[in-house]
C-alpha cells in the first residue's frame, strides 16, 4: 500500500513539475485558458459575456466552455483560500492554478488507471506503468495545459479504469461498468473531442462480439448518453456564444472533415502516427509495448480498439500527435506489462542480466530525452517571460500603453499577464487596482501606424520598428536550437580526456539561444 501510494504521488509530483518549469503557455492553450479566465474573472453573467476574450479572438471554429466551466469550479475554492493565505498574489498566479488544477485532475485519472493495473496485472507491473509515463515528455508536460485534448483525456482514462479494474483471469468487466465507460466516452467525443469516437466505435463492436453487451443494451447507453451529451453541450455554448443552437464538436466535424479545412493546417502521410507521432510519444515504450502485446493476450484484446482508432484517423491527411494521445495510457501498460517480463525472468543468468540492463537503458533514455525536452520547452515561452519582465520593470506607473506583438502573444503574452489593466484581481498588489495599463495585441501593424499610436511601449520582433522612435529596453532571449561543445570535443578528440571535468561532459550539447522579443520604450518616455 505505502508504495503504491509512493509512485501514485510521482504521478502528481511529475505532472505539478511541469507546470512550475514552464509556466507559460502557447496560442494552441489560448481558447480555453482565457475561457477560464474569463469566467473566473468577470463572472458567467449575462451582463459580463461582452468583455469576454473569444468576442474580439473566436477561432476558426466555436469551441466548448464545458471544460473551462468545470476547471473554474474545481479550482475556485482553491484560488478562495490561496489568496486569502496570500499564496495566491497575482493574475498570473491564477494561471498556475488553473494549470495546476488540471493537472491534477489528469493524475488522478492516470493514478485509477495504475491501481486498475495493479489489480489486473499485478502491483509490479503497475509501478513500472508508473515509472514509464512518469519518464516520458509529453504526456506529463502536457497534462497540465489546456488543450481540448487534456480535458478529454480525463474522462478517457476513468473509462480505462472502470473497464479493466477486474481480477487477472476476469474475462470481461462487469455490466455497470461497461455502462460507465460507454457513457464517459460518448459524453467525451459529444462535449470534447470528437475524435473519441473513433475510439469509442471499435471498442464498442468488440465489446458486442465478445459477448460483453448487447446491441440492445449499446443502443439504449449511447442513445441516452449522446442526448443527454448534446443537451449539456448545447446549452452552456450557446449560451457563451450567444447562438442557437450551437454544438462545438459537430460544427468541428462540419469544418475540418466534411469541408476539409483541416488540410490548410498541413498534412502527413498515412504512417506518421505510427512512424513518427506514437514513437516520439512513447519514446523507449515503443518497443516494450510491443513485447507485452506479444506476452500476454489481455494486452492485445486491451490494444484491439486503439490501434484501430489510430488506423482510422491515419486515413484524414491533417495529423497532430494530440489526436492519438488517448491511445499512449494503454500502450504504457502494455510497455510495462513487456518490462516486468524483462527484469524478472527466471531462466538463463546471462539471458536476465542482458534484458534487465535493457529494459533499465529504454527507461534511462526516456529520462534524458525529457530532461532535454524540458530545459527546452522552459526556454521557448519568450513571449510569457517578456511580459512578466515588463510588468515587473513598469510596475507602479500609470497611464501604459503596450502594443504586444504576434510572436509574443503566441508564446506566452495570456490574459493572465494583463496583471494591470481591468479585470484586477483584487487581493494582489493594490498597485493594480489603480492602475490603468492597456495591453493591445491588434495584429499586422505597420511601422508608420505604430509610429502615429497612443502606444508607449513595444513588445516587439524587432528592435528596428521605427528609426528614432524607440529605444531598446530589453531582449528576450528563446531556445534556438542544440549545438555541439566545439571546445570539449576538441579535447576528447586530441586525447586530453583528463583536461575535461564532469561538468564540461554534461555541456557537450548545448542549448542555443537567440534573442526573439525587444521591449521597447517610446523615446522621452
Amino acid at each position: 500500500m505505502t508504495n503504491g501510494l509512493v509512485v501514485d504521488f510521482l504521478l502528481l509530483a511529475t505532472s505539478w513539475t511541469h507546470v512550475l518549469l514552464a509556466p507559460y503557455s502557447k496560442v494552441e492553450e489560448s481558447f480555453n485558458l482565457h475561457a477560464a479566465h474569463d469566467v473566473l474573472m468577470y463572472g458567467a453573467g449575462p451582463g459580463h459575456l461582452h468583455n469576454y476574450d473569444h468576442n474580439v479572438f473566436p477561432g476558426a471554429v466555436p469551441r466548448t466552455f464545458a471544460g473551462s466551466m468545470i476547471l473554474v469550479w474545481v479550482t475556485a475554492p482553491f484560488v478562495y483560500f490561496g489568496a486569502h493565505l496570500w499564496l495566491i498574489t497575482s493574475k498570473f498566479g491564477l494561471q498556475i492554478a488553473l494549470r495546476l488544477s488540471l493537472a491534477t485532475l489528469n493524475a488522478i485519472a492516470l493514478i485509477l488507471v495504475r491501481r486498475a493495473v495493479s489489480t489486473h496485472f499485478g502491483r509490479r507491473t503497475s509501478w513500472l506503468f508508473a515509472l514509464l509515463t512518469c519518464s516520458q515528455f509529453h504526456l506529463p508536460f502536457w497534462m497540465g495545459r489546456t488543450l481540448p485534448n487534456m480535458f478529454a483525456l480525463v474522462p478517457v482514462n476513468i473509462a480505462y479504469y472502470v473497464l479493466y479494474n477486474r481480477a487477472p483471469q476476469s474475462l470481461q468487466a462487469s455490466k455497470k461498468s461497461i455502462d460507465t465507460a460507454l457513457t464517459l466516452l460518448t459524453f467525451t467525443s459529444v462535449v470534447f473531442r470528437s475524435e473519441v469516437a473513433l475510439l469509442l466505435a471499435p471498442l464498442a463492436f468488440q465489446l458486442l462480439a465478445q459477448g460483453h453487451t448487447t446491441f440492445l443494451n449499446l443502443t439504449k447507453v449511447g442513445l441516452l448518453a449522446g442526448l443527454m451529451s448534446i443537451a449539456f453541450t448545447v446549452a452552456v455554448d450557446s449560451y457563451f456564444w450567444a447562438k442557437w443552437p450551437l454544438w462545438p464538436e459537430l460544427y468541428g466535424v462540419y469544418f475540418n472533415v466534411y469541408l476539409g479545412k483541416s488540410a490548410d493546417w498541413g498534412t502527413s502521410p498515412a504512417h506518421t502516427y505510427f512512424t513518427a507521432y506514437l514513437p516520439k510519444l512513447l519514446l523507449g515504450a515503443s518497443f516494450l509495448s510491443v513485447l507485452g502485446a506479444t506476452l500476454d493476450h489481455r494486452i492485445r484484446s486491451m490494444l484491439c480498439a486503439p490501434v484501430i482508432f489510430v488506423l482510422m484517423l491515419s486515413a484524414l491527411g491533417h495529423k497532430e500527435w494530440r489526436f492519438v494521445i488517448y491511445v499512449v495510457p494503454l500502450l504504457n501498460i502494455a510497455a510495462a506489462r513487456g518490462t516486468r517480463w524483462m527484469t524478472s525472468r527466471k531462466k538463463g543468468f546471462l539471458f536476465k542480466q542482458l534484458s534487465f540492463l535493457c529494459a533499465l537503458a529504454l527507461i534511462a533514455l526516456n529520462f534524458i530525452v525529457t530532461l532535454a525536452s524540458t530545459r527546452v520547452s522552459m526556454a521557448n515561452y519568450p513571449g510569457g517571460v517578456a511580459l512578466a519582465a515588463f510588468n515587473e520593470r513598469y510596475a507602479g506607473q500609470k497611464n501604459i500603453h503596450l502594443h504586444i506583438s504576434n510572436l509574443a502573444a503566441q508564446t506566452g503574452a495570456s490574459l493572465f499577464l494583463h496583471e494591470y489593466a481591468p479585470p484586477t484581481f483584487l487581493v494582489s498588489n493594490p498597485s493594480s487596482v489603480h492602475a490603468s495599463w492597456t495591453y493591445n495585441k491588434t495584429e499586422s501593424l505597420t511601422p508608420s501606424t505604430i509610429a502615429s499610436s497612443s502606444f508607449t511601449h513595444l513588445i516587439a520582433e524587432s528592435p528596428e520598428v521605427a528609426d528614432g522612435e524607440w529605444k531598446v529596453v530589453q531582449s528576450i532571449l528563446g531556445f534556438k536550437q542544440w549545438k555541439l561543445n566545439m571546445d570539449v570535443l576538441n579535447k576528447l578528440k586530441t586525447g586530453k580526456v583528463w583536461e575535461v571535468s564532469f561538468g564540461e561532459c554534461a555541456r557537450v550539447l548545448e542549448m542555443e539561444m537567440t534573442e526573439q522579443l525587444w521591449i521597447l520604450e517610446r523615446s522621452g518616455e
